[in-house]
């Protein structure tokens, strides 16, 4: 930004916060919003990025189609200038399948909100309906949605963070028309787009975006890479490192810490439990939720509910405010049963008594027409199954003076391992990404080949191994069942599989129509059907969480539990991994280290490192 703009600003910004008002200022014709494309500064329109119409998005074809297929109506009832959005009757619909009925929301800025519910209620579908802005959120009001990777380009991970040029123009002309306006809501935007574009200027914006980067584990080197040279997990970590670095008014994260590793959870987590305008982040951790949220929104049975405070919050206030209201239920259903019993007996009885049966019918009247307290109906749980694998002596694998890398000239990833796995091993593997956590999986189901040292696996062991790439082996144009009951010709009855199917939440019409359909976290459920079916001794699950919800990961704790064989487990759910392991393996500097402590005790080790990080970042800046 040229430094004679960046002077008049500044003193713009000096003499609005003096007066508590909007300075004015002169337009050069007219000044475009957020909902419409801007030209740059040789007057060519800006069509390429991720800014589209005052919203930002990942691969604008996908919500594109996808918008196609939802119906959405709603009301504005906040402000058209304030920084907070509320909308009143929404109701939207996915296929013609009605996922919010005459529901509202409130977003109020400086808050950040859990968004929760089932699998396949629709969270997502709200997330691109807002980022779409199919709903009426005002045009000022920037959103960004992260639901994919960064497409890949030539482009450096550094630079397509800093590619703000078409919000930087667009701000500068929302200042102008807001230094004109002297009510309180122009005011407070003032003061907010007077702030970020203080931080995209030129002088700060790239130490900024590779502060942002380092967080999320890129090293200087990295930073400086093609973004197309990078998998497909590194690049969803650049696209969440420009959403943070453009810092919308509107941020929709759905489910941010997949593909990140807990390092870069922690870090993530305290980025941000500070972020100063509206955040909707869908996540499956409850540890994580209950680090960043200031209130919970729960998608349930059509509609939506705000609690107050983090994760463990919500879970105290829904239970205290569902005993109450069992309590209030039975009450009322005694007092009906009573006076129902009592115009039977009484109705034509005496005068006396007639009339006193005629009383409790207006009363029992009155209170079905006043609205009767619904009885309290718990989630849908889910039960996973992981059929007896049998038993096997010990040991079952073993690994011998094992060395590996890629190539010779590649590094070393592991030099000199040596230890066993059992049918009673309870393992997570944790550590920075590249560390070797999944080679390191790869290695034991014998897809790679040590460089150098031997792993003999017992002759009968039967291994499933659950990763994030098992979804490209579903056939989305069939249905569950068709696909399960190819997978095991053996089954010859489609109601005996229909049953296998069932015991992984999949249930009617979510069996027989094509995949293509179900969300992922469905699709989710369909693997790990396929998965236990070939009932395994040993399960190596490199983040299973991807996806889930809450009570579908719950699910899946308890089946681990109760499974008789061996896991080993890579997963950034710190909650799932204090629940199923019984020990913590470090995979850091070419080897394996036991750690001495639980999960939580590791993620305060992590919280001190990122601590210190972040303040020797900070003392660099200066």
């Amino acid at each position: 930004m040229p430094s004679d703009a960046k002077k008049k600003r500044e003193q713009k910004k000096k003499e609005a916060a003096k007066k508590g008002k909007k300075p004015q200022a002169a337009t050069n014709g007219d000044v475009t919003n957020g909902a419409e494309n801007v030209e740059d500064a040789n007057g060519e329109e800006e069509n390429e990025g991720m800014f589209l119409g005052g919203f930002y998005i990942n691969q604008i074809d996908e919500l594109t189609l996808a918008a196609k297929h939802r119906s959405v109506a709603g009301v504005l009832a906040s402000h058209p200038e304030s920084r907070d959005v509320h909308l009143d009757r929404m109701t939207i619909r996915f296929h013609g399948a009605e996922l919010l009925v005459d529901s509202r929301l409130e977003l109020n800025c400086g808050r950040r909100y859990g968004l929760i519910g089932l699998n396949g209620c629709g969270k997502s579908t709200l997330l691109a309906a807002l980022a779409h802005k199919e709903l009426p959120i005002p045009d000022h009001i920037d959103t960004f949605l992260l639901r994919r990777e960064m497409p890949p380009s030539d482009k450096t991970a550094l630079e397509c963070v800093m590619e703000v040029d078409t919000e930087r123009i667009r701000l500068e002309r929302e200042a102008e028309v807001l230094g004109s306006k002297d009510d309180h809501e122009s005011h407070d935007r003032l003061m907010d787009v007077y702030e970020r574009l203080e931080e995209m200027d030129s002088v700060q914006a790239e130490r900024r975006a590779a502060y942002i980067l380092n967080g999320l584990g890129f090293t200087r080197k990295m930073q400086g890479t093609a973004v197309k040279h990078f998998s497909g997990g590194w690049r969803m970590r650049i696209a969440l490192a420009r959403a943070l670095f453009i810092k919308p008014a509107l941020l929709l994260l759905d489910e941010p810490t997949n593909h990140l590793d807990l390092n870069a959870c922690v870090w993530l987590e305290d980025e941000l439990k500070t972020y100063k305008r509206i955040l909707v982040v869908i996540s499956h951790s409850q540890d994580f939720l209950n680090g960043v949220c200031t209130n919970i929104i729960h998608m349930n049975k059509k509609l939506l509910k705000v609690y107050g405070g983090n994760y463990d919050s919500y879970i105290q206030t829904r239970w205290e405010l569902e005993e109450n209201q069992m309590k209030k239920y039975r009450w009322e259903q005694d007092q009906i049963a009573h006076m129902k019993n009592y115009i039977a007996r009484f109705g034509h009885g005496s005068a006396k008594l007639a009339r006193q049966a005629q009383s409790k019918e207006k009363t029992l009247k009155k209170m079905v027409d006043g609205g009767l307290a619904e009885k309290v109906t718990a989630d849908k749980t889910l039960s996973f199954y992981f059929p007896s694998c049998g038993t096997l002596p010990p040991p079952v694998i073993m690994v011998q003076h094992v060395s590996f890398r890629y190539n010779d000239q590649s590094a070393y990833i592991y030099k000199d391992l040596d230890f066993g796995v059992d049918l009673d091993t309870r393992v997570a593997l944790v550590g920075p990404n590249g560390a070797g956590k999944s080679t390191l999986l790869k290695l034991i189901v014998g897809e790679l080949i040590p460089t150098d040292g031997l792993i003999r696996r017992h002759s009968h062991l039967k291994i499933g191994r659950y990763h994030q790439h098992l979804h490209e082996i579903l056939d989305m144009s069939m249905s569950a069942l068709d696909w399960m009951m190819m997978k095991f010709p053996e089954i010859k009855e489609r109601e005996e599989m229909r049953k296998i199917i069932g015991r992984f939440g999949l249930s009617g019409q979510q069996q027989i129509v094509p995949m293509r359909s179900l969300s992922d976290g469905q699709r989710c459920r369909v693997i790990f059907a396929w998965l236990s079916w070939q009932s395994p001794h040993l399960l190596l699950l490199d983040e299973p969480t991807n996806h889930l919800d809450i009570e579908t990961i719950d699910a899946l704790a308890d089946a681990i539990n109760e499974f008789e064989g061996g896991m080993i487990l890579v997963s950034h759910d710190f909650r799932l991994i204090s629940q199923v392991t019984d020990e913590i393996w470090i995979c850091a500097n070419e080897k394996i280290t036991k750690f001495e402590g639980d999960i939580f005790k590791y993620k305060h080790k992590l919280v001190k490192i990122v601590k210190e990080e972040n303040e020797r970042l900070l003392e660099t800046k200066k």
